[in-house]
């Protein structure tokens, strides 16, 4: 299974343009997609984004929804209605629209960051906060849950 991992920080070159990891451009490759889809991060300063397989997740969280009825309405007003369709030049680079980038508070470096099916778009200061959010939170839970063993494990 094709996964987008890993976290790696670039920078923005004159024109406003970033190349995304080679290892990302290659799971959007298999995926069938040459280009990016970019939105908004609903919670987060930052911007979600990858190819196919996140549109099939969006279609089918908003699919769980009667047609016509108010949350469908509203995920599909809140997801498709502020995403981008980003072209990959030849050279593996893409322009993030001005929204974009007031969004996700990006000035002259991105730090894209794998998580499986998509990939998330940071300023790197943002992302270092979060992770370290994010990592504190996961040592609690790990702590809270205290040792255990998993059905298949043995003592």
């Amino acid at each position: 299974m094709d996964l987008f991992v890993s976290h790696q920080t670039s920078r923005l070159d004159a024109k406003g343009r970033v190349s995304i990891p080679a290892l990302h451009r290659a799971v959007l490759a298999r995926d069938g997609f040459d280009g990016l889809y970019c939105y908004p991060a609903l919670e987060l300063p930052c911007i979600d984004a990858g190819g196919n397989a996140l549109i099939a997740e969006i279609q089918q969280l908003i699919s769980r929804y009667a047609p016509y009825s108010e949350p469908r309405d509203a995920f599909a007003l809140a997801l498709y209605g502020v995403s981008e369709t980003l072209k990959i030049d030849t050279e593996g680079r893409v322009i993030l629209s001005d929204a974009l980038k007031t969004h996700a508070g990006i000035t002259d470096q991105v730090t894209f960051v794998g998580l499986g099916h998509k990939f998330q778009i940071w300023e790197p200061g943002r992302f270092r906060a979060q992770l370290a959010e994010a990592t504190g939170k996961v040592r609690a839970h790990r702590r809270q849950l205290g040792p255990q063993v998993s059905d298949g494990a043995r003592e």
